[in-house]
């Protein structure tokens, strides 16, 4: 079980982290920005900030964007929703053998 878990939260992290990667190539290409800028936009962009200062000027940019985010804020979520429904079964079987 606990294993198994693992594997989830690592594919779930791991899935996030390669999105984000992707992310930065892609942008890295389609807008010739610098690798710290095409970061620091899929990582903006992912998390759904949003600060306004870089953005996509081409069609293809704007295309993929619009695709990055949706399946972006997908892995984001799911991964979150993994991780958090661990924290509440840890915390409700600590309540449960305290009740013991």
């Amino acid at each position: 079980m606990i294993k198994k878990l693992r594997i989830e939260i690592f594919v779930a992290l791991t899935s996030l982290l390669g999105w984000i990667g992707i992310g930065t190539v892609l942008f890295h290409r389609l807008e010739s920005w610098t690798w710290i800028q095409s970061f620091y936009f899929s990582v903006v962009t992912i998390t759904t900030v949003g600060y306004g200062d870089l953005v996509p000027t081409s069609d293809a940019s704007r295309l993929f964007t619009a695709i990055y985010i949706l399946i972006g804020v997908s892995i984001g979520v799911a991964a979150l929703g993994i991780i958090g429904t661990e924290v509440i079964k840890n915390r409700e079987r600590r309540h449960l053998q305290r009740r013991e």
